[in-house]
């Protein structure tokens, strides 16, 4: 199955962002390729691996395309090269270290033919590896422009069982519209190249949001994501979290609109940033520079 040709035509691009990904490449292709999607087809983007990552792919999956970055771009821009070279009318970007349930694509494919308009992104039910506990079942966006996994870390009782409306797709596995995606493209890419990875796929939900796309919970469609794979330090995960998050909040709402809401800022980022300022001296360093240089 795993070398079997796969036939591209109109349906399913599959982008995979990869980095130093050997210990989970091949459980996560295996996956994919076992669904029996006639329409699929698969891109691996590799950004810059020093391990066997690539030799695995080209050795095991001679049907999956490879790029290979010479360094790492990110998340953000791995996928957007992705999304440029596929034929899909449906994109779906899948970390490296997420591996998708039986009938995965079989659900998903039942939903796109009878979608309300403007439905231009989907959520699949995200587990933990144990298989009990949630990943994520979507982003929420809250009024004090706080933003979190719907879900995250709950038991899976069947409480999300039901499709909803949601913000946006949490991008570990994220289905998107082709059409809706060139809507968006924006001069750095689909998803901002900027963000470099985190909270790039809460910026493109919201950028969609206001151009009035919507996105959906399909809860037939489990995959299970480990997360972090690539390995970067918590500190650094922290300050990109925080630029990212301020960024997101600039470009889609404006500070000025923010500050207005003087509560969120009082209780939730000032204790924040003094903490991460403190503690994180990265993002000391180096996060109102960036925030002004972008």
């Amino acid at each position: 199955m795993a070398g079997s040709p796969i036939r591209i035509a109109p349906g399913i691009s599959v982008i995979i962002a990869a980095y130093n990904s050997e210990r989970f490449i091949r459980p996560c292709l295996d996956s994919v390729l076992k669904q029996g999607c006639g329409c699929l087809e698969v891109i691996v983007i590799d950004n810059g691996s020093k391990d066997g990552t690539t030799r695995i792919i080209k050795d095991s999956f001679p049907a999956v395309r490879v790029v290979e970055n010479t360094v790492n771009l990110g998340a953000a821009e791995a996928r957007n090269q992705g999304i440029g070279l596929a034929k899909g009318e449906w994109i779906l970007v899948l970390d490296c270290d997420t591996i998708l349930d039986d009938n995965f694509f079989s659900n998903i494919l039942k939903i796109t033919r009878s979608l309300p308009h403007k439905v231009g992104m989907l959520q699949p039910k995200i587990l933990n590896p144990d298989k009990e506990t949630i990943y994520s079942c979507g982003i929420h966006l809250a009024w004090s422009r706080r933003f979190y996994d719907i879900g995250a870390q709950k038991h899976d009782k069947g409480q999300f069982n039901r499709p909803r409306k949601i913000l946006g797709p949490c991008s570990a596995a994220a289905f998107y519209c082709r059409k809706m995606l060139e809507e968006l493209k924006e001069e750095t890419g689909y998803f901002d190249r900027r963000f470099f990875f985190l909270v790039e796929d809460v910026d493109l939900a919201w950028r969609a949001r206001l151009r009035h796309w919507k996105c959906t919970m399909i809860p037939e469609a489990v995959c299970y994501h480990i997360g972090n794979s690539s390995g970067w330090d918590k500190k650094y995960r922290q300050y990109l979290s925080l630029r990212n998050r301020y960024f997101a909040i600039r470009k889609n709402d404006g500070f000025l609109w923010y500050l207005a809401k003087i509560l969120p800022f009082i209780f939730y980022d000032l204790p924040r940033l003094f903490y991460l300022t403190v503690t994180n001296r990265r993002l000391c360093s180096s996060l109102f520079k960036d925030l002004i240089m972008q």
